[in-house]
């Protein structure tokens, strides 16, 4: 095997990556898969699990579990925590890609979709890590990877809870790569800028999604493997000294200035 090859070798490794049915789960679970580990994926829906899990493990010889969970729901995020550990022995690689999003400006926020929001987009990061770490501690190794947004750096009308949670995970990465450092544990958040998924289709009209794919450097929105890149940077040896960093992938969004 190449040096180069090493660097991005995942064989032995297990990853658990949260919404891993459709989207920017599907493409980094699967590239962690091709990399060499055995995959968990995690969504409330078993019929798209099992379809995705069979995308992902297509052509690599990998075992693979899906679970279904509600990440709104904190002992559905420790069930989940428990049968990836049962069925596959250890968790080496957390990818916290789980979220939505519902806009609303400040004055209209409803109480219970910001406590829905939070419990899932930040909340639920913070449990499933807690849980995870401890097993990493004592193998002295692990790769954690909240999925943050430009949106968590910058902003627009309507998007308070959304950005707000999204800040948070920026935080979250910086505090605990410090408490977990020294185990060989590094922590670190993408922040993904105009990527064609689910949400931003249903959620932006097409007047909207030509507007953001202007503002790329590129003219276009991506493709969701083009995450799957930067996740296997962070998930590998080849990123071993890369911690409490914020890796913006937005096509060059942020560079503008007007």
């Amino acid at each position: 095997m190449s040096i180069l090859t090493d660097l991005f070798n995942l064989s032995g490794r297990v990853a658990l990556v949260t919404g891993g049915s459709k989207g920017l789960g599907q493409a980094m679970a699967g590239i962690f898969a091709e990399a060499g580990a055995d995959i968990v994926i995690s969504s409330r829906h078993e019929d798209e699990l099992k379809k995705a899990l069979a995308v992902i493990l297509e052509g690599t010889e990998r075992r693979g579990i899906e679970v279904v969970a509600d990440l709104t729901k904190r002992d559905d995020v420790n069930r989940l925590a428990k049968t990836a550990l049962e069925k596959m022995g250890r968790v080496d690689i957390l990818v916290n890609n789980a979220g939505s999003n519902i806009p609303q400006p400040i004055d209209e926020i409803r109480d219970e979709d910001w406590d829905r929001l939070v419990e899932l987009n930040l909340t639920s990061c913070m449990a499933l890590t807690r849980a995870l770490v401890p097993q990493m501690k004592e193998r002295r190794w692990g790769r954690i990877i909240h999925i943050s947004s430009i949106m968590g750096l910058g902003s627009k009308a309507g998007r308070n809870a959304y950005s707000a949670t999204k800040s948070a995970l920026i935080g979250l990465a910086r505090a605990s790569c410090l408490d977990l450092g020294p185990y060989g544990i590094t922590v670190n958040c993408l922040a993904p800028g105009p990527f064609l998924t689910d949400l931003p289709v249903k959620l932006l009209s097409e007047k909207e999604r030509r507007y953001l794919a202007e503002r790329t450097a590129l003219g276009r929105w991506a493709n969701p493997r083009e995450l799957a890149g930067p996740a296997l940077l962070l998930a590998s040896e080849a990123g071993s000294f890369i911690s409490g960093e914020t890796i913006v992938v937005d096509g060059g969004v942020l560079a503008h200035v007007a």
